[in-house]
Protein backbone atom coordinates (compact mmCIF):
# COMPACT_ATOMS: atom_id res chain seq x y z
CA UNK A 1 0.00 0.00 0.00
CA UNK A 2 1.07 3.57 -0.62
CA UNK A 3 1.62 5.99 2.27
CA UNK A 4 -1.75 7.62 1.53
CA UNK A 5 -3.51 4.26 1.65
CA UNK A 6 -1.75 3.33 4.89
CA UNK A 7 -2.71 6.61 6.53
CA UNK A 8 -6.30 6.24 5.36
CA UNK A 9 -6.52 2.70 6.76
CA UNK A 10 -5.13 3.79 10.15
CA UNK A 11 -7.65 6.65 10.39
CA UNK A 12 -10.56 4.37 9.43
CA UNK A 13 -9.52 1.79 12.05
CA UNK A 14 -9.14 4.52 14.70
CA UNK A 15 -12.59 5.78 13.79
CA UNK A 16 -14.07 2.30 14.19
CA UNK A 17 -12.33 1.98 17.56
CA UNK A 18 -13.75 5.34 18.66
CA UNK A 19 -17.23 4.20 17.63
CA UNK A 20 -16.96 1.06 19.77
CA UNK A 21 -15.59 3.12 22.68
CA UNK A 22 -18.58 5.47 22.53
CA UNK A 23 -20.90 2.48 22.71
CA UNK A 24 -19.09 1.11 25.76
CA UNK A 25 -19.03 4.48 27.55
CA UNK A 26 -22.71 5.13 26.85
CA UNK A 27 -23.56 1.67 28.17
CA UNK A 28 -21.52 2.15 31.37
CA UNK A 29 -23.08 5.56 32.04
CA UNK A 30 -26.53 4.09 31.56
CA UNK A 31 -25.79 1.21 33.92
CA UNK A 32 -24.39 3.53 36.58
CA UNK A 33 -27.55 5.63 36.55
CA UNK A 34 -30.00 2.73 36.70
CA UNK A 35 -29.68 -0.63 38.36
CA UNK A 36 -32.18 -2.25 36.02
CA UNK A 37 -32.36 -1.46 32.34
CA UNK A 38 -35.71 -2.07 30.70
CA UNK A 39 -36.02 -3.15 27.08
CA UNK A 40 -37.54 0.26 26.25
CA UNK A 41 -34.44 1.90 27.74
CA UNK A 42 -32.17 -0.38 25.71
CA UNK A 43 -34.00 -0.14 22.37
CA UNK A 44 -35.80 3.21 22.59
CA UNK A 45 -33.29 5.40 24.51
CA UNK A 46 -35.96 5.74 27.25
CA UNK A 47 -38.03 7.79 24.75
CA UNK A 48 -36.02 10.85 25.70
CA UNK A 49 -34.55 12.21 22.46
CA UNK A 50 -34.70 15.97 21.96
CA UNK A 51 -35.04 17.51 18.48
CA UNK A 52 -31.29 18.02 17.84
CA UNK A 53 -30.19 14.49 18.78
CA UNK A 54 -33.24 13.09 17.01
CA UNK A 55 -32.39 15.06 13.85
CA UNK A 56 -28.81 13.79 13.91
CA UNK A 57 -29.98 10.21 14.34
CA UNK A 58 -32.48 10.51 11.47
CA UNK A 59 -29.86 12.04 9.19
CA UNK A 60 -27.20 9.46 10.07
CA UNK A 61 -29.62 6.53 9.72
CA UNK A 62 -30.68 7.64 6.24
CA UNK A 63 -27.27 8.69 4.91
CA UNK A 64 -25.58 5.52 3.72
CA UNK A 65 -23.60 4.23 0.75
CA UNK A 66 -26.11 5.35 -1.87
CA UNK A 67 -26.08 8.90 -0.46
CA UNK A 68 -22.30 9.17 -0.61
CA UNK A 69 -20.50 6.91 -3.09
CA UNK A 70 -23.69 6.43 -5.10
CA UNK A 71 -24.17 10.15 -5.78
CA UNK A 72 -20.52 10.63 -6.78
CA UNK A 73 -20.81 7.71 -9.21
CA UNK A 74 -24.01 9.02 -10.79
CA UNK A 75 -22.54 12.45 -11.60
CA UNK A 76 -21.35 10.93 -14.87
CA UNK A 77 -24.91 9.98 -15.84
CA UNK A 78 -26.88 12.88 -14.37
CA UNK A 79 -24.35 15.63 -13.72
CA UNK A 80 -24.75 17.53 -10.46
CA UNK A 81 -28.46 16.69 -10.58
CA UNK A 82 -27.45 13.32 -9.08
CA UNK A 83 -27.64 15.13 -5.73
CA UNK A 84 -31.47 15.21 -6.02
CA UNK A 85 -31.42 11.70 -4.54
CA UNK A 86 -30.51 13.21 -1.15
CA UNK A 87 -32.32 16.52 -1.64
CA UNK A 88 -35.46 14.42 -2.12
CA UNK A 89 -34.75 12.72 1.20
CA UNK A 90 -34.61 16.15 2.81
CA UNK A 91 -37.97 17.05 1.29
CA UNK A 92 -39.30 13.70 2.48
CA UNK A 93 -38.23 14.40 6.07
CA UNK A 94 -39.98 17.77 5.99
CA UNK A 95 -43.21 16.30 4.57
CA UNK A 96 -43.20 13.35 6.97
CA UNK A 97 -42.70 15.77 9.89
CA UNK A 98 -46.45 16.48 9.75
CA UNK A 99 -47.24 12.89 10.74
CA UNK A 100 -44.11 12.32 12.86
CA UNK A 101 -45.93 13.16 16.14
CA UNK A 102 -48.37 10.30 15.48
CA UNK A 103 -45.56 7.77 15.83
CA UNK A 104 -44.70 9.11 19.29
CA UNK A 105 -48.36 9.41 20.33
CA UNK A 106 -49.32 5.91 19.15
CA UNK A 107 -47.76 4.38 22.31
CA UNK A 108 -45.92 1.85 20.13
CA UNK A 109 -42.30 1.03 19.33
CA UNK A 110 -42.53 -0.50 15.86
CA UNK A 111 -44.34 -0.21 12.53
CA UNK A 112 -45.96 -3.68 12.92
CA UNK A 113 -47.17 -2.72 16.40
CA UNK A 114 -48.83 0.43 15.03
CA UNK A 115 -50.39 -1.66 12.23
CA UNK A 116 -51.67 -4.22 14.76
CA UNK A 117 -53.54 -1.57 16.74
CA UNK A 118 -56.00 -1.17 13.83
CA UNK A 119 -55.76 -4.37 11.82
CA UNK A 120 -55.09 -7.18 14.27
CA UNK A 121 -52.84 -10.23 14.59
CA UNK A 122 -52.54 -11.37 10.96
CA UNK A 123 -51.46 -7.93 9.74
CA UNK A 124 -49.12 -7.66 12.71
CA UNK A 125 -47.27 -10.91 11.94
CA UNK A 126 -47.10 -10.38 8.16
CA UNK A 127 -45.76 -6.83 8.49
CA UNK A 128 -43.21 -7.90 11.11
CA UNK A 129 -41.83 -10.69 8.92
CA UNK A 130 -41.54 -8.58 5.74
CA UNK A 131 -40.05 -5.65 7.67
CA UNK A 132 -37.41 -7.84 9.30
CA UNK A 133 -36.53 -9.42 5.94
CA UNK A 134 -36.14 -5.95 4.44
CA UNK A 135 -33.77 -4.86 7.21
CA UNK A 136 -31.64 -7.97 6.67
CA UNK A 137 -31.19 -6.80 3.07
CA UNK A 138 -30.59 -3.17 4.04
CA UNK A 139 -27.93 -4.17 6.58
CA UNK A 140 -26.16 -6.19 3.89
CA UNK A 141 -26.24 -3.18 1.56
CA UNK A 142 -24.47 -0.98 4.11
CA UNK A 143 -21.84 -3.66 4.76
CA UNK A 144 -21.24 -3.79 0.99
CA UNK A 145 -20.72 -0.02 0.87
CA UNK A 146 -18.33 0.09 3.83
CA UNK A 147 -16.31 -2.95 2.78
CA UNK A 148 -16.04 -1.68 -0.81
CA UNK A 149 -14.47 1.58 0.32
CA UNK A 150 -11.96 -0.20 2.56
CA UNK A 151 -11.19 -2.68 -0.22
CA UNK A 152 -10.64 -0.09 -2.96
CA UNK A 153 -8.59 2.36 -0.95
CA UNK A 154 -6.47 0.07 1.24
CA UNK A 155 -6.18 -3.13 -0.76
CA UNK A 156 -7.65 -5.24 2.05
CA UNK A 157 -9.83 -7.94 0.48
CA UNK A 158 -13.56 -7.24 0.31
CA UNK A 159 -14.34 -10.37 2.33
CA UNK A 160 -12.01 -9.38 5.19
CA UNK A 161 -13.28 -5.80 5.14
CA UNK A 162 -16.88 -7.05 5.30
CA UNK A 163 -16.15 -9.24 8.31
CA UNK A 164 -14.36 -6.40 10.15
CA UNK A 165 -17.23 -4.00 9.42
CA UNK A 166 -19.82 -6.49 10.66
CA UNK A 167 -17.95 -7.19 13.90
CA UNK A 168 -17.50 -3.51 14.74
CA UNK A 169 -21.14 -2.60 14.09
CA UNK A 170 -22.44 -5.59 16.06
CA UNK A 171 -20.24 -4.82 19.08
CA UNK A 172 -21.05 -1.16 19.55
CA UNK A 173 -24.74 -1.63 18.71
CA UNK A 174 -25.48 -4.60 20.96
CA UNK A 175 -23.37 -3.42 23.90
CA UNK A 176 -25.05 -0.07 24.41
CA UNK A 177 -28.34 -0.31 22.53
CA UNK A 178 -30.07 2.71 21.00
CA UNK A 179 -28.55 5.08 23.55
CA UNK A 180 -25.03 4.28 22.33
CA UNK A 181 -26.15 4.44 18.70
CA UNK A 182 -27.60 7.94 19.16
CA UNK A 183 -24.40 9.02 20.94
CA UNK A 184 -22.21 7.65 18.13
CA UNK A 185 -24.51 9.14 15.52
CA UNK A 186 -23.69 12.65 16.71
CA UNK A 187 -20.03 11.92 15.93
CA UNK A 188 -21.08 10.40 12.59
CA UNK A 189 -23.06 13.53 11.67
CA UNK A 190 -20.05 15.75 12.37
CA UNK A 191 -17.80 13.60 10.19
CA UNK A 192 -20.36 13.28 7.40
CA UNK A 193 -21.33 16.95 7.19
CA UNK A 194 -18.50 19.11 8.52
CA UNK A 195 -15.67 16.66 7.74
CA UNK A 196 -16.66 15.95 4.15
CA UNK A 197 -17.52 19.60 3.48
CA UNK A 198 -14.12 20.83 4.68
CA UNK A 199 -12.43 18.08 2.66
CA UNK A 200 -14.40 19.10 -0.43
CA UNK A 201 -13.12 22.69 -0.20
CA UNK A 202 -9.53 21.48 0.30
CA UNK A 203 -9.83 19.19 -2.73
CA UNK A 204 -11.35 21.88 -4.95
CA UNK A 205 -8.52 24.25 -4.04
CA UNK A 206 -5.84 21.69 -4.83
CA UNK A 207 -3.37 23.12 -7.35
CA UNK A 208 -4.35 20.41 -9.85
CA UNK A 209 -7.95 21.64 -9.71
CA UNK A 210 -7.54 25.40 -9.27
CA UNK A 211 -10.69 26.35 -7.40
CA UNK A 212 -14.40 26.34 -8.20
CA UNK A 213 -14.09 28.61 -11.23
CA UNK A 214 -11.47 26.40 -12.84
CA UNK A 215 -13.46 23.27 -11.93
CA UNK A 216 -16.54 24.62 -13.70
CA UNK A 217 -14.53 25.55 -16.79
CA UNK A 218 -12.92 22.11 -16.90
CA UNK A 219 -16.30 20.41 -16.43
CA UNK A 220 -17.70 22.35 -19.40
CA UNK A 221 -14.73 21.35 -21.53
CA UNK A 222 -14.94 17.67 -20.57
CA UNK A 223 -18.68 17.64 -21.24
CA UNK A 224 -18.16 19.16 -24.69
CA UNK A 225 -15.17 17.03 -25.68
CA UNK A 226 -16.53 13.71 -24.43
CA UNK A 227 -19.88 14.10 -26.15
CA UNK A 228 -22.64 11.46 -25.92
CA UNK A 229 -24.91 13.85 -24.05
CA UNK A 230 -22.52 14.33 -21.16
CA UNK A 231 -23.42 17.37 -19.04
CA UNK A 232 -21.56 17.22 -15.76
CA UNK A 233 -22.86 20.57 -14.50
CA UNK A 234 -26.56 19.96 -15.12
CA UNK A 235 -28.92 20.29 -12.16
CA UNK A 236 -31.93 19.12 -14.21
CA UNK A 237 -30.70 16.20 -16.33
CA UNK A 238 -32.07 13.60 -13.91
CA UNK A 239 -35.57 14.72 -14.89
CA UNK A 240 -38.65 15.87 -13.01
CA UNK A 241 -40.35 12.41 -13.07
CA UNK A 242 -37.32 10.86 -11.36
CA UNK A 243 -37.19 13.59 -8.72
CA UNK A 244 -40.90 13.19 -8.03
CA UNK A 245 -40.34 9.42 -7.82
CA UNK A 246 -37.55 9.92 -5.28
CA UNK A 247 -39.74 12.16 -3.13
CA UNK A 248 -42.61 9.67 -3.31
CA UNK A 249 -40.23 6.86 -2.39
CA UNK A 250 -39.00 8.64 0.73
CA UNK A 251 -42.51 9.69 1.75
CA UNK A 252 -43.46 5.99 1.64
CA UNK A 253 -40.33 4.50 3.19
CA UNK A 254 -39.85 6.91 6.09
CA UNK A 255 -43.24 6.16 7.71
CA UNK A 256 -42.75 2.40 7.22
CA UNK A 257 -38.99 2.04 7.83
CA UNK A 258 -38.32 0.76 11.34
CA UNK A 259 -34.95 2.53 11.72
CA UNK A 260 -36.71 5.84 11.01
CA UNK A 261 -39.97 5.16 12.85
CA UNK A 262 -38.05 3.94 15.90
CA UNK A 263 -36.24 7.26 16.06
CA UNK A 264 -39.54 9.16 15.94
CA UNK A 265 -40.97 6.88 18.64
CA UNK A 266 -37.91 7.62 20.82
CA UNK A 267 -38.64 11.37 20.84
CA UNK A 268 -39.46 12.88 24.22
CA UNK A 269 -42.71 14.25 22.77
CA UNK A 270 -44.56 14.89 19.51
CA UNK A 271 -43.14 18.38 19.08
CA UNK A 272 -39.57 17.05 19.33
CA UNK A 273 -40.39 14.45 16.67
CA UNK A 274 -41.73 17.09 14.27
CA UNK A 275 -38.93 19.61 14.87
CA UNK A 276 -36.22 16.96 14.61
CA UNK A 277 -37.64 15.73 11.31
CA UNK A 278 -37.58 19.25 9.82
CA UNK A 279 -33.98 19.81 10.98
CA UNK A 280 -32.94 16.47 9.45
CA UNK A 281 -34.62 17.50 6.19
CA UNK A 282 -32.79 20.82 5.97
CA UNK A 283 -29.47 19.16 6.86
CA UNK A 284 -29.94 16.46 4.20
CA UNK A 285 -30.80 18.97 1.47
CA UNK A 286 -27.79 21.16 2.32
CA UNK A 287 -25.37 18.22 2.47
CA UNK A 288 -26.48 16.69 -0.86
CA UNK A 289 -24.17 18.79 -3.06
CA UNK A 290 -20.98 17.69 -1.23
CA UNK A 291 -20.58 14.14 -2.64
CA UNK A 292 -21.76 15.45 -6.02
CA UNK A 293 -18.93 18.00 -6.13
CA UNK A 294 -16.41 15.32 -5.18
CA UNK A 295 -17.75 13.11 -7.98
CA UNK A 296 -17.46 16.07 -10.37
CA UNK A 297 -13.80 16.38 -9.39
CA UNK A 298 -13.15 12.78 -10.40
CA UNK A 299 -14.81 12.96 -13.82
CA UNK A 300 -13.41 16.42 -14.59
CA UNK A 301 -9.87 16.46 -13.24
CA UNK A 302 -8.64 12.88 -13.56
CA UNK A 303 -7.31 12.50 -17.11
CA UNK A 304 -9.44 10.14 -19.17
CA UNK A 305 -11.64 9.20 -16.22
CA UNK A 306 -14.92 10.16 -17.86
CA UNK A 307 -14.09 8.06 -20.93
CA UNK A 308 -14.64 4.93 -18.84
CA UNK A 309 -18.25 5.81 -18.11
CA UNK A 310 -19.80 5.80 -14.63
CA UNK A 311 -17.15 4.79 -12.09
CA UNK A 312 -18.31 3.29 -8.79
CA UNK A 313 -15.09 4.42 -7.09
CA UNK A 314 -15.29 8.05 -8.22
CA UNK A 315 -15.50 9.44 -4.69
CA UNK A 316 -12.59 7.37 -3.41
CA UNK A 317 -10.42 8.10 -6.46
CA UNK A 318 -10.96 11.86 -6.22
CA UNK A 319 -10.26 11.81 -2.50
CA UNK A 320 -6.98 9.91 -2.87
CA UNK A 321 -5.74 12.09 -5.74
CA UNK A 322 -6.72 15.59 -4.61
CA UNK A 323 -6.45 15.64 -0.83
CA UNK A 324 -3.62 15.14 1.66
CA UNK A 325 -3.39 11.65 3.17
CA UNK A 326 -4.89 12.71 6.51
CA UNK A 327 -7.80 14.46 4.80
CA UNK A 328 -8.31 11.41 2.58
CA UNK A 329 -8.53 9.26 5.68
CA UNK A 330 -11.07 11.62 7.25
CA UNK A 331 -13.25 11.62 4.12
CA UNK A 332 -13.22 7.85 3.95
CA UNK A 333 -13.94 7.70 7.67
CA UNK A 334 -16.93 9.95 6.99
CA UNK A 335 -18.21 7.46 4.41
CA UNK A 336 -17.66 4.66 6.88
CA UNK A 337 -19.60 6.77 9.39
CA UNK A 338 -22.52 7.07 7.00
CA UNK A 339 -22.72 3.38 6.20
CA UNK A 340 -22.03 2.14 9.73
CA UNK A 341 -24.69 4.38 11.25
CA UNK A 342 -27.23 3.07 8.75
CA UNK A 343 -26.22 -0.53 9.49
CA UNK A 344 -26.52 -0.01 13.25
CA UNK A 345 -29.95 1.57 12.83
CA UNK A 346 -31.03 -1.47 10.82
CA UNK A 347 -29.77 -3.83 13.54
CA UNK A 348 -31.56 -1.93 16.29
CA UNK A 349 -34.75 -1.84 14.22
CA UNK A 350 -34.67 -5.58 13.55
CA UNK A 351 -34.03 -6.39 17.21
CA UNK A 352 -36.89 -4.13 18.28
CA UNK A 353 -39.36 -5.72 15.90
CA UNK A 354 -38.31 -9.26 16.79
CA UNK A 355 -38.65 -8.75 20.55
CA UNK A 356 -41.75 -6.52 20.45
CA UNK A 357 -43.64 -8.15 17.59
CA UNK A 358 -42.61 -11.82 17.63
CA UNK A 359 -40.84 -12.90 20.83
CA UNK A 360 -42.95 -11.19 23.53
CA UNK A 361 -46.46 -11.61 22.07
CA UNK A 362 -46.13 -15.04 20.47
CA UNK A 363 -43.10 -16.90 21.87
CA UNK A 364 -43.22 -15.57 25.46
CA UNK A 365 -47.05 -15.60 25.44
CA UNK A 366 -47.38 -11.87 26.09
CA UNK A 367 -45.32 -11.94 29.29
CA UNK A 368 -43.00 -8.92 29.64
CA UNK A 369 -39.53 -9.81 30.95
CA UNK A 370 -37.10 -6.92 30.51
CA UNK A 371 -33.96 -8.88 31.39
CA UNK A 372 -34.81 -11.67 28.97
CA UNK A 373 -35.90 -9.24 26.24
CA UNK A 374 -32.64 -7.27 26.41
CA UNK A 375 -30.67 -10.47 25.85
CA UNK A 376 -33.02 -11.60 23.07
CA UNK A 377 -32.53 -8.18 21.45
CA UNK A 378 -28.75 -8.57 21.60
CA UNK A 379 -28.92 -12.03 20.09
CA UNK A 380 -31.16 -10.66 17.33
CA UNK A 381 -28.55 -7.98 16.57
CA UNK A 382 -25.87 -10.64 16.13
CA UNK A 383 -28.15 -12.63 13.86
CA UNK A 384 -29.06 -9.66 11.65
CA UNK A 385 -25.39 -8.72 11.44
CA UNK A 386 -24.43 -12.23 10.32
CA UNK A 387 -27.29 -12.46 7.82
CA UNK A 388 -26.34 -9.00 6.55
CA UNK A 389 -22.78 -10.26 6.11
CA UNK A 390 -24.05 -13.19 4.03
CA UNK A 391 -26.05 -10.76 1.87
CA UNK A 392 -22.94 -8.60 1.45
CA UNK A 393 -20.79 -11.56 0.41
CA UNK A 394 -23.33 -12.87 -2.11
CA UNK A 395 -24.61 -9.60 -3.64
CA UNK A 396 -22.76 -6.67 -5.18
CA UNK A 397 -25.17 -3.96 -6.32
CA UNK A 398 -26.05 -1.78 -3.34
CA UNK A 399 -28.77 0.15 -5.18
CA UNK A 400 -30.60 -3.02 -6.23
CA UNK A 401 -30.41 -4.43 -2.71
CA UNK A 402 -31.68 -1.19 -1.14
CA UNK A 403 -34.53 -0.74 -3.63
CA UNK A 404 -35.62 -4.32 -3.00
CA UNK A 405 -35.58 -3.70 0.74
CA UNK A 406 -37.52 -0.43 0.38
CA UNK A 407 -40.20 -2.12 -1.73
CA UNK A 408 -40.64 -5.10 0.59
CA UNK A 409 -41.10 -2.98 3.68
CA UNK A 410 -43.12 -0.10 2.23
CA UNK A 411 -45.32 -1.06 -0.72
CA UNK A 412 -47.78 -3.02 1.40
CA UNK A 413 -47.89 -1.33 4.84
CA UNK A 414 -47.90 2.30 3.65
CA UNK A 415 -51.54 2.38 2.55
CA UNK A 416 -52.62 0.54 5.70
CA UNK A 417 -50.63 2.92 7.89
CA UNK A 418 -52.02 6.11 6.33
CA UNK A 419 -55.60 4.81 6.27
CA UNK A 420 -55.18 3.48 9.80
CA UNK A 421 -54.58 7.01 11.03
CA UNK A 422 -56.79 9.13 8.78
CA UNK A 423 -59.55 6.89 7.33
CA UNK A 424 -62.23 6.04 9.88
CA UNK A 425 -64.12 3.58 7.62
CA UNK A 426 -61.25 1.18 6.96
CA UNK A 427 -61.92 -2.44 7.99
CA UNK A 428 -59.57 -4.97 9.54
CA UNK A 429 -59.81 -7.45 6.67
CA UNK A 430 -59.25 -4.73 4.06
CA UNK A 431 -56.10 -3.63 5.87
CA UNK A 432 -54.63 -7.13 5.83
CA UNK A 433 -55.53 -7.73 2.18
CA UNK A 434 -53.97 -4.41 1.13
CA UNK A 435 -50.72 -5.20 2.94
CA UNK A 436 -50.44 -8.59 1.24
CA UNK A 437 -51.49 -7.27 -2.20
CA UNK A 438 -49.05 -4.34 -2.10
CA UNK A 439 -46.16 -6.56 -1.03
CA UNK A 440 -46.89 -9.27 -3.62
CA UNK A 441 -47.26 -6.76 -6.46
CA UNK A 442 -43.95 -5.14 -5.48
CA UNK A 443 -42.19 -8.52 -5.29
CA UNK A 444 -43.53 -9.61 -8.69
CA UNK A 445 -42.56 -6.24 -10.18
CA UNK A 446 -38.95 -6.67 -9.02
CA UNK A 447 -38.27 -10.39 -9.18
CA UNK A 448 -40.79 -11.51 -11.80
CA UNK A 449 -40.88 -8.62 -14.25
CA UNK A 450 -37.37 -7.25 -13.55
CA UNK A 451 -38.57 -3.70 -12.77
CA UNK A 452 -40.14 -2.59 -16.12
CA UNK A 453 -39.22 0.90 -17.39
CA UNK A 454 -37.02 1.36 -14.31
CA UNK A 455 -40.12 2.29 -12.31
CA UNK A 456 -39.77 1.70 -8.58
CA UNK A 457 -41.83 -1.26 -7.38
CA UNK A 458 -43.22 0.95 -4.62
CA UNK A 459 -45.33 2.82 -7.18
CA UNK A 460 -47.36 -0.13 -8.55
CA UNK A 461 -47.26 -1.85 -5.16
CA UNK A 462 -48.49 1.26 -3.34
CA UNK A 463 -51.23 1.93 -5.89
CA UNK A 464 -52.44 -1.68 -5.68
CA UNK A 465 -52.46 -1.48 -1.87
CA UNK A 466 -54.55 1.71 -1.84
CA UNK A 467 -57.01 0.29 -4.38
CA UNK A 468 -57.34 -2.90 -2.32
CA UNK A 469 -57.88 -1.15 1.02
CA UNK A 470 -60.60 1.18 -0.29
CA UNK A 471 -62.29 -1.54 -2.39
CA UNK A 472 -62.44 -4.19 0.33
CA UNK A 473 -63.40 -1.67 3.01
CA UNK A 474 -66.35 -0.68 0.81
CA UNK A 475 -67.32 -4.33 0.24
CA UNK A 476 -67.04 -5.13 3.96
CA UNK A 477 -69.19 -2.17 4.99
CA UNK A 478 -71.81 -3.16 2.38
CA UNK A 479 -71.92 -6.57 4.06
CA UNK A 480 -72.43 -5.04 7.48
CA UNK A 481 -68.87 -5.36 8.77
CA UNK A 482 -67.94 -2.58 11.15
CA UNK A 483 -64.80 -0.44 10.59
CA UNK A 484 -61.70 -1.37 12.57
CA UNK A 485 -61.38 0.32 15.98
CA UNK A 486 -59.51 3.63 15.74
CA UNK A 487 -55.99 3.96 17.13
CA UNK A 488 -55.94 5.80 20.45
CA UNK A 489 -53.24 8.46 20.59
CA UNK A 490 -51.81 9.78 23.83
CA UNK A 491 -51.12 13.46 24.44
CA UNK A 492 -47.35 13.60 24.06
Amino acid sequence: MSSTQTTALVIILLYMAATVAIGLIASRIKQSKEQKQSNDDFLMASKSLGPVVLAGTLFAANTGGASTTGIATNVFTYGLSACWYVIAAGIGFVLVSFIAPYFRKAQANTVPEIISKRYGKSSHIFTAITSIAALFMATGAQIIATASIINVVTGVSFQVAAVITTIVVIIYTMVGGFKSVTAANMMHVLFITIGMTIAMFIMVNNSAVGGFGALIDKAKAVSTNTGEGLNLLSMTKIGIPTVIGYIAMYCMTFPTGQEIVQTYCSAKNGKAAMTGSVIAGVLSAAYAIVPAIIGLLAYTCIDGYSLGGAQKNALAEATIRFSPSIIAGLVLAAIVAATMSSASGNMIGTATMFTNDIFTPYINKGVKDDKKEVWISRIAMVVVGLVGLVVALTASNIINVMMGAFALRSAGPFAAFICGIFYKNVTQRAGFISIVVGTVVAAVWIYGLNTPWGLSAMVPGGIAAFVAIFLFSYIDRKNGIEPAPAIEFEDA
